[in-house]
């Protein structure tokens, strides 16, 4: 049988199409930052104040869920459709947010937003993999990089001005522009095979119009159905646990007891399916466990600057909530940067050493947070930042050129997706576990001292912001005493951040590979080496 080819896009069409991908990225990254600074006006309209939290989770749940279904449907039918129909969920989506009429309707929506961003995430990623060959790809995933960089600034001004002088509900409608003028780029200017199933011919027309026959593809959606239930099951607990209700009460021991079950009957119908949705090769093939497993660990680390460093930045150095996120985005300045010019490393050092580079400079950076003096200055953790992000840079972006470059076209939505996955779950744990230690920190260092009877029903973190930023709530040596708290529960977290790091340095040490299994550009599956066979090695990386 004819092997299944990657598309070839001419560079008249290409420009297009990163444009394209650039704008589908930007509604994917937009999100969380411009509906974050609406917040009040949206609980101010709406109520549900103590389930506003769901508006973020939900989103991020949906994502999470659907990164492996999208990315196997993409290797089935084809990038350009999953894409297009994500876009359109999205932004389906995102005209529902407007019209929503409570909280709970509008979390909701926000799930079907999230339901389209799954589409995005993975499939973008995908595509710019496919239009690039090896040398070229840093190119645009600097480029889809700077579009997190620009939407962690213009994200939070735009959100503040939309829902302060027009309407909050503005800030889902912008949405439908920038995807109208991605939809149609897309649809106009990406030309891609037909779908077709392993080992079939993709071609859509002849020269004389006559459709190809193909055979019919069978798609697990009993594996995808239990990917997305034992997903959110998981994901639901490690958000709510120690928030909602405690970690060991009935509902996370349920939660996590239905995701532990339905995660085995999951595993056992993906072995038995002829194209499941998770193949079980994302995990026997070390090059892409190894980058699962050092994605999950970034995952896990960056819980400690997105979701903490703001905290710190308000309650500790006093800043307002704009202010403290430009401390944060000095990251995502560096970060593109570094990921542009990490081609010119590891096409003479390899993947494997280049991500060891990165990460080990961002262990240095985690472990220097807890040495910033008590309150300090804000430049001070934006150096930090900074350096973070150059250091990060040079870890996640080879990784992921690496693995993309080590499968063939047809597995490659399957690998990218496995790949996110895994980040998003690490973000997830991350996020549980962190918490946990934070307000284990504060309520140790609030049950005595100065600021023992202040911290009184707040002993966790955005209780204590939240009495730090109430003027004449608290007296001088009790927000002294408070900040101090918030001080040493940020530390710890950033020290638990530095042993993420540690576990992704020793799983590039002992399970990476020494030189990526990297496939020769445009390779039919075929042809394709076998775990056992030699394959094509990455350049500039030294052997084993």
């Amino acid at each position: 049988m004819r092997a299944t080819a990657p598309p070839k896009t001419d560079t008249t069409r290409r420009g297009p199409v990163v444009a394209a991908l650039m704008l589908g990225m930007a509604l994917a990254a937009l999100d969380g930052t411009i509906v974050s600074t609406a917040v009040p006006q949206i609980v101010g309209d709406l109520g549900g104040l103590s389930v506003f939290s769901w508006l973020f989770s939900g989103y991020l749940l949906a994502v999470t869920v659907t990164l492996p279904v999208y990315g196997k449907l993409s290797d089935t039918f084809g990038r350009k459709p999953v894409l297009i129909a994500g876009i359109v969920l999205f932004l389906v989506g995102s005209v529902l947010c407007a019209s929503a009429w409570n909280m709970g309707s509008l979390i909701a929506f926000r799930v079907v937003q999230g339901l389209g961003g799954g589409a995005l995430q993975g499939t973008v990623q995908t595509i710019a993999a496919d239009l690039y060959p090896l040398k070229e790809r840093p190119r645009i995933q600097a480029r889809l990089s700077s579009v997190w960089a620009t939407s962690a600034v213009a994200g939070p001004t735009a959100g503040g001005l939309l829902a302060g002088y027009a309407d909050w509900r503005w800030i889902f409608l912008v949405n439908l522009p920038v995807g109208a003028a991605a939809l149609w780029l897309i649809a106009r200017y990406l030309v891609e095979p037909g779908a077709a199933g392993e080992g079939t011919d993709r071609r859509v027309r002849g020269e004389e119009g006559v459709r190809d026959k193909r055979p019919r593809v069978s798609v697990d959606w009993a594996g995808a159905l239990g990917v997305f239930a034992s997903g959110t099951l998981l994901l639901t607990a490690l958000v709510q646990g120690g928030v909602a209700w405690p970690w060991l009460s009935a509902p996370s021991l349920g939660l996590f007891g239905g995701a532990a079950l339905l995660a085995a009957v999951t595993v056992v119908v993906e072995r038995r399916a002829a194209e499941p949705i998770i193949p079980g090769w994302v995990w026997r093939r070390r090059t892409i466990a190894a980058v699962n497993l050092a994605l999950g660990a970034l995952g896990l680390l960056m819980v400690a600057p997105t979701v903490f460093l703001p905290t710190y930045a308000q309650a500790v150095l006093g800043l307002g909530p704009i202010a403290a996120g430009f401390v944060l985005s000095a990251m995502t300045l560096s970060w593109p940067v570094t990921a542009a010019l990490s081609n010119r490393v590891y096409n003479r050092i390899g993947f494997r050493q280049t991500a060891l580079i990165g990460m080990g400079l961002a262990f240095l950076v985690l472990l220097a947070f807890p040495l910033l003096p008590f309150p300090g200055e804000p430049w001070q953790p934006a150096l930090l930042m900074l350096l973070l992000g150059g250091a990060l840079g040079f870890f996640q972006l080879p990784l992921i050129v690496g693995v993309q470059s080590t499968v063939p076209y047809e597995e490659r939505g399957t690998t990218t997706a496995s790949v996110l996955f895994v980040r998003q779950v690490g973000q997830s744990v991350g996020a549980a576990l962190f918490g946990a230690v934070a307000n284990g920190v504060l309520a140790a260092r609030i049950s005595g001292g100065a600021g023992a009877g202040a911290g009184e029903g707040t002993a966790d973190l955005d209780g204590l912001v939240r009495a730090l930023e109430t003027p004449g709530a608290l007296t001088g040596p009790a927000a002294d005493h408070l900040r101090r708290a918030v001080d040493a529960a940020v530390d710890y977290v950033y020290l638990g951040a530095a042993g993420a790091a540690a576990l992704a340095l020793l799983v590039l040490l002992t399970i990476a590979p020494r030189r990526f299994p990297v496939l020769k550009e445009h390779e039919p599956k075929e042809h394709e080496p076998r775990e056992h066979e030699p394959k094509e090695h990455e350049p500039g990386a030294s052997s084993a």
